[in-house]
């Protein structure tokens, strides 16, 4: 059969479309889960017996939800322009809404940061993304989880896991953001 090509605003684009990306951010293990900003482009090829085979490319932004939350990403939220990075997802997804099935067979995403000289004429005073393995943010990073463990109510302390998201900003001297992943130790807080 020949392909096929909807309209991009057509429901059932829009679900092979959420579908895609579920499963897109299931199997990412690095950074943050993906969220759509528009279907750029659909082709679909109807199977012999039941279903279709759906060819998405997707514009893609990135949220504040890391992928390791397993958040479905129309509950994270997306972030500022400014720390957005954005990209393309192509993906091929097999749907039979009959069987209730949907699989998919292959995907690759291209993302990047938006430039730091656009960020600059927009906005000169926000904070730039930068290198998240810089030494001074994972200081950065154990210095805030240290006010964490001192004051939370938790029977364990935390240790840093890896910082996944950097970016500097100079206001009276340099002043460092970051986000990063934490784990439980074994340590109580009842040990010195």
């Amino acid at each position: 059969t020949a392909l096929l090509s909807p309209t991009c605003d057509d429901t059932t684009v829009a679900e092979a479309a959420d579908l895609a990306l579920r499963q897109i951010n299931a199997d990412r293990k690095e950074g943050y889960i993906l969220s759509l900003y528009r279907i750029f482009s659909v082709r679909e090829h109807p199977q012999e017996i039941t279903g279709s085979v759906f060819y998405l490319i997707l514009d893609v932004v990135d949220t504040e939800c890391h992928v390791l939350s397993k958040k479905l990403w129309k509950n994270c939220n997306a972030r500022l322009a400014h720390s957005t990075v954005y990209g393309q997802c192509k993906a091929i997804i097999y749907i039979s809404q009959s069987r209730n099935i949907a699989h998919l067979n292959s995907y690759e995403c291209i993302l990047q940061p938006v430039p730091p000289r656009y960020i600059w004429s927009v906005c000169p005073d926000c904070p730039v993304d930068d290198c998240p393995t810089e030494p001074k943010y994972l200081e950065a990073a154990v210095q805030s989880l240290a006010k964490f463990n001192g004051e939370s109510d938790q029977t364990h302390y935390f240790s840093v896991l890896s910082v996944t998201r950097a970016s500097m900003q100079w206001v009276a001297g340099p002043a460092y953001f970051v986000e990063f992943l934490i784990q439980e130790t074994s340590c109580s807080k009842k040990d010195t």
